[in-house]
C-alpha cells in the first residue's frame, strides 16, 4: 500500500494468551506474532508497544515547532566553528 510505503506502517498490538500479535491498521496486510514465556509477558509487551505518537503530543514538542530552534542552533554552531578557525 502506498500510504505505508510513504508514511510507514501503523501497527496495533494485542495479546492472546502467551502470543503477542500486531497488525497494520491501514489494511496492507503487514503483521506478525511472537510467543512469550507467559501470558502476562505477552500482555505487558503488547500494552507497551500499543501507543500512538500523537498521545505524547502535549508532553513533547512536534518537529515542526522545533524546526526554527534547530535551524537557529545549527547556524550558531556554524558561526562558532568559523570564528574559532582551524584547530591543530
Amino acid at each position: 500500500m502506498l500510504r505505508c510505503r510513504l508514511l510507514g506502517h501503523r501497527f496495533r498490538f494485542s495479546s492472546d494468551g502467551d502470543t503477542m500479535r500486531w497488525q497494520c491498521v491501514r489494511g496492507c496486510g503487514a503483521g506478525g506474532t511472537k510467543s512469550y514465556p507467559s501470558a502476562e509477558d505477552a500482555q505487558r509487551y503488547a500494552r507497551a508497544f500499543d501507543h500512538e505518537d500523537s498521545e505524547d503530543l502535549g508532553r513533547r514538542a512536534p518537529l515542526v515547532g522545533l524546526f526554527p530552534l534547530r535551524l537557529y542552533r545549527a547556524l550558531r554552531m556554524r558561526r562558532h566553528k568559523r570564528a574559532s578557525g582551524p584547530t591543530r
